[in-house]
């Protein structure tokens, strides 16, 4: 069996556009030299904004790309349970707690604090909680029905696991400020992240690191723009003692003027293309693939 199992994961949250072409393609022709594998995820966690018709859009455009990957397609949506089973891994451990903050409190939080750590690559970083909540306070919000999200403590995470900057991934890519080769995380850049809601048992940081490690997950290859999100992954990672990938990421696709791909320029969408006349090989070699 090979060593070499690599992924792409999109959500089903609009159609793909040319960025996420170029990644997949990077993954499946990275997993081909190798002799690997090459696996299909599906991120469905957002049972709002994720819609059946993006789903099988993604099935398509992948097909006509000339791709194939193993079946059954892994579905976030049908592994809540394991998500869950995780995250309470992570509050016997006492790393996580309840936070019932608004965004806007928050940032009024950080308009008040005089040494903030400011803004990082994935947005503000909330340092925790000045006090923590009693339990009186914390039962009684709990009983009114107020909304919270699961927050990991960096404060907490630190004291079981000491330094975290000594933390390492090894990373055959590049990251967006020339970072390659044996990388230390920067848990400094992120704060006390997000891994999961009331309304919403998990988040990308959580079910990404629990099913890489479900998939035996040995490579993966991504873009740049998450170069950053594996600093929280790596914590998670040595928290619930499971295996480190090997990173790879990729340069981000832009257009003309510099500006990245989204999926909300439907004119640069893979569907769009094909419904133009678009033909898949010329997609490929535009995209630097000949094949």
């Amino acid at each position: 069996m090979t060593d070499f199992i690599t992924r792409f994961a999109p959500s089903p949250t609009g159609q793909l556009h040319l960025g996420h072409a170029f990644s997949t393609l990077t993954a499946f022709e990275t997993a081909q030299k190798a002799d690997g594998r090459f696996l299909l995820r599906i991120e469905d966690i957002d049972t709002i904004r994720c819609q059946p018709e993006f789903e099988q859009g993604i099935y398509d455009d992948l097909e006509w790309l000339g791709l194939a990957w193993e079946t059954p397609v892994r579905r976030q949506s049908e592994h809540f349970d394991e998500y869950r089973a995780g995250l309470e891994r992570l509050m016997a451990m006492g790393v996580v707690y309840r936070c019932f903050k608004t965004r806007k409190e928050i940032l009024e939080d950080i308009g008040r604090a005089p040494h903030h750590p400011g803004e990082g690559p994935e947005g503000i970083i909330y340092p925790g909680p000045a006090e923590p909540l009693s339990a009186d306070e914390e039962a009684e919000k709990i009983a009114t029905g107020e909304p919270y999200a699961w927050r990991l403590s960096m404060t907490a995470a630190q004291a079981r696991l000491g330094d975290l900057s000594r933390l390492t991934f090894q990373e055959i890519g590049e990251g967006p400020n020339g970072e390659t080769g044996v990388c230390r995380i920067q848990p400094e850049l992120i704060g006390d992240a997000i891994l999961a809601r009331k309304d919403i048992g998990t988040s990308y940081h959580l079910a990404v690191t629990l099913d890489d490690a479900k998939q035996d997950i040995s490579h993966v290859i991504r873009g740049q723009d998450l170069f950053f999100a594996t600093t929280m992954h790596r914590i998670l990672q040595a928290l619930l003692d499971l295996p480190v990938p090997v990173y790879q990421h990729h340069r981000l696709l832009t257009g003309d003027e510099g500006e990245r791909f989204t999926k909300r320029d439907r004119s640069e969408t893979l569907a769009a293309m094909r419904a133009a006349g678009a033909n898949a090989a010329d997609i490929r070699r535009q995209l630097g693939f000949d094949w």
